[in-house]
């Protein structure tokens, strides 16, 4: 078995290898910095997510530890909780995403979507490439508009931590945290038929 093998998903259906290996790890190699080519890759798998309309309403904000005060004031955004795990990270990037259509200046009620589907093609390249991303709520969206003067018509969101993951943790806490099992609810709790919450036929 390999370090992190435990950690790859178990499908009741095939799927890609990449999406059953993917995992969000709270132990970062604080010594294995990010390559850049890598990186552009997933900013580049980012990009070539669909959006409504195709406005691609996504904002990343990239710091890395290439630039020690850019990663500061990055990870000075984050909610201490994460502050502490996510310090080991070499890369961090915090998302916003524009709250209006460009083409009509009406509200986009499904830019937060469009900015998962970008987040979400940026971490299946992450793991094809060995890295690892862990995605956050725990923002201090206040302090991200004032940090980086985010516009009123821009919404900040979240932020993302890659890197390589390591077996070596921080705390027993968070060993136990990357130690476990991955789990998910079975396709017939949420993939529903004839009525809401009644399972589908399909399955």
């Amino acid at each position: 078995m390999t370090e992190f093998e435990h950690k790859h998903a178990r499908p009741e259906h095939p799927i890609m290898d990449v999406i059953a290996e993917r995992w969000s790890p709270y132990n970062y190699d604080p010594e294995r910095s990010v390559e850049r080519h890598k990186l552009l890759s997933c900013l580049e798998a980012a990009r070539w997510a669909a959006s409504s309309y195709n406005e691609q309403p996504w904002r990343f904000i990239v710091a890395t530890k290439d630039s020690p005060e850019q990663f500061e004031r990055g990870l000075g955004c984050l909610l201490e909780a994460n502050q502490e795990w996510a310090r080991h990270a070499p890369v961090l990037i915090l998302t916003a995403y524009a709250s209006k259509f460009s083409r009509n200046d009406k509200d986009n009620r499904v830019a937060l979507h469009d900015l998962g589907l970008a987040v979400g093609n940026l971490s299946i390249e992450a793991t094809r490439q060995g890295l690892h991303v862990h995605q956050m709520a725990g923002v201090n969206l206040s302090r991200v508009r004032a940090v980086y003067g985010i516009p009123e018509d821009h919404e900040p969101a979240t932020a993302i931590a890659i890197g390589y993951a390591r077996a070596q943790a921080t705390s027993d806490e968070l060993a136990a945290r990357d130690s476990s099992q991955r789990q998910r609810n079975p396709l017939s709790q949420w993939v529903f038929g004839d009525k809401w919450g009644t399972t589908s036929s399909l399955l």
